[in-house]
C-alpha cells in the first residue's frame, strides 16, 4: 500500500508509505486523493495530519515513471495529478503537514495543500522541476506564490534550489520548526487540539479564508457575513457562548 489513513481520537493521519523516498507515482497520487476524500467524509475525523514518516516527507514525483510519458500522456494525466493534491487542500477540516527530511517537487506541493506546516530542523524543501526542464505541475506555481509572495516563489521556482527549514520559516513556507524527532508529535498535538473544537465553525473559517483569497474583498466579506450569521443556528455556538458567560473563555466542550 502506498499510503493509508490512521484515525485516533478525532485525528486522521494520512501516512505516505512508499519506501525509501515516498516518490509520488500515479498510484500514490490516486491513493492520496482517495484518502483525502475519505477524511472529508468521515465524521470521526475532525482534523488531519499529512505525514511521510520519520525520514522523509516526499522527495517528489517518480521521475522514471514520468520519463517515458510523452506530451499526450501527460495531458491526460496532469488533471489527475492536480486533482489529487486539490483533494487535500479541500478537506474541510484543519490540516497540518508534518515535514521530515525532503519535501521536494510534488512533496513540497503536497505540503502546500495543508493549512499549516511543521518542519523538522533538518528538513529541506524546494521546487526543483526547472532542473528537469519543467515547471511545478501540482499547484506549485499557484499555491507557493499565494503563500510566500510572487517574487520569493519565483526565486525558488526559477533556481530550483532547496531551502533549509530555517530559511523556509523565514520565507513563510513553514510555520514552525521543531526537533526532527518531535515533528509528528507536535503536528498531531496541534490537530488534536482543533479536533476538540467546533467543527462547523472551523469549516466556515477555512472556507472563508481560502475562498476569500480567490475573490475580491466585497465578495469575501459577503461570504464571511453569511457564514457568521449561519453559525448562530448551531449547537456549538450555544455551547460556546453559554460556557463563556458561565465559566469564562476557553472552557467550552464542543460536541
Amino acid at each position: 500500500m502506498t499510503a493509508h489513513l490512521e484515525v485516533s481520537e478525532g485525528v486522521g493521519t494520512i501516512r505516505l508509505d512508499r519506501p525509501k523516498m515516498n516518490a509520488l507515482d500515479i498510484a500514490m497520487q490516486d491513493r492520496i486523493r482517495e484518502l483525502a476524500e475519505e477524511a472529508t467524509r468521515r465524521e470521526d475525523v475532525r482534523a488531519v495530519v499529512v505525514y511521510g514518516g520519520e525520514r522523509v516527507f516526499a522527495a517528489g514525483a517518480d521521475i522514471k515513471e514520468m520519463q517515458v510519458m510523452d506530451h499526450a500522456a501527460m495531458v491526460a494525466r496532469s488533471r489527475g495529478l492536480q486533482d489529487a493534491f486539490t483533494a487535500v487542500a479541500r478537506i474541510p477540516k484543519p490540516v497540518v503537514a508534518a515535514v521530515t527530511g525532503y519535501a521536494l517537487g510534488g512533496g513540497c506541493e503536497l505540503a502546500l495543500c495543508a493549512d499549516v506546516r511543521f518542519a523538522g530542523e533538518s528538513a529541506k524543501l524546494g521546487q526543483p522541476e526547472i532542473l528537469l526542464g519543467l515547471i511545478p505541475g501540482a499547484g506549485g506555481t499557484q499555491r507557493l506564490s499565494r503563500l510566500i509572495g510572487p517574487s520569493k516563489a519565483k526565486d525558488l521556482i526559477f533556481t530550483g534550489r532547496m531551502v533549509t527549514a530555517a530559511e523556509a520559516l523565514t520565507l513563510g513556507l513553514v510555520d514552525r520548526v521543531v526537533p526532527d524527532a518531535d515533528v509528528y508529535t507536535e503536528a498531531r498535538a496541534w490537530a488534536a487540539r482543533l479536533a476538540q473544537g467546533p467543527a462547523i465553525a472551523l469549516r466556515a473559517a477555512k472556507e472563508c479564508v481560502d475562498a476569500g483569497l480567490e475573490t475580491d474583498l466585497d465578495s469575501g466579506l459577503a461570504l464571511e457575513r453569511t457564514w457568521f450569521a449561519s453559525l448562530f443556528a448551531t449547537e456549538d455556538r450555544e455551547i460556546g457562548m453559554r460556557s463563556f458567560v458561565e465559566e469564562g473563555p476557553g472552557k467550552a466542550k464542543f460536541r
